[in-house]
């Protein structure tokens, strides 16, 4: 089965090459390389909720401290969790990738 990573889920662009890139830049968790592969994502594409300054709803989003109430309640967050089960890679897990 076919895993989408946030950006095409979401449709936002900001992927590198994508149409937005000009405008809003890369987006942290399409370049975040060291998480490569955690949730079955490239880069952090399925881990997105651990990377600070994603975009969502519009809006940049800071730490994962900061934004992790809006991204429990993003239906594709909850996706993810549901296609990778008890073996979804939890927020510190893909913090400890990332640094």
């Amino acid at each position: 089965m076919t895993r989408l990573n946030c950006w095409e889920f979401k449709s936002c662009g900001r992927q590198p090459g994508g149409p937005r890139v000009a405008e809003l830049g890369v987006c942290g968790a399409a370049a975040a390389v060291k998480a490569n592969g955690a949730n079955g994502g490239q880069n952090a594409g399925r881990a997105c909720w651990a990377v600070a300054g994603t975009l969502c709803g519009g809006k940049v989003q800071g730490s994962f401290a900061a934004k992790v109430e809006n991204c429990l309640k993003c239906d594709f967050y909850q996706l993810v969790g549901m296609e990778e089960g008890p073996e979804l890679m939890g927020p510190r897990e893909i913090i400890e990738l990332l640094k």
